[in-house]
């Protein structure tokens, strides 16, 4: 009994551990050049739309509406 319960603990470890790195056996991107680099742009245009999605959001795309100059602002 108190094999067979090491043994399931061993394997679950064992399992937890190939789960986590799945990348190491199972590639991300193709291994065709022409596809990985047209995966790769679209992976880096995905990350540059998040950027920008992101100033969007803050309102830090929005131009800047002071001036430098001071100005008075009302009629002279």
């Amino acid at each position: 009994m108190r094999k067979s319960m090491r043994r399931i603990v061993q394997l679950t470890v064992l399992a937890a551990a190939m789960t986590t790195s799945v990348g190491c056996f199972v590639p991300i991107y193709s291994a065709r050049p022409e596809r990985r680099v047209q995966q790769l742009l679209y992976t880096s245009e995905d990350l540059r739309s998040m950027v920008a999605e992101w100033e969007r959001f803050w309102f830090l795309d929005s131009p800047s509406h002071m001036t430098p100059i001071r100005t008075h602002g009302g009629i002279m």
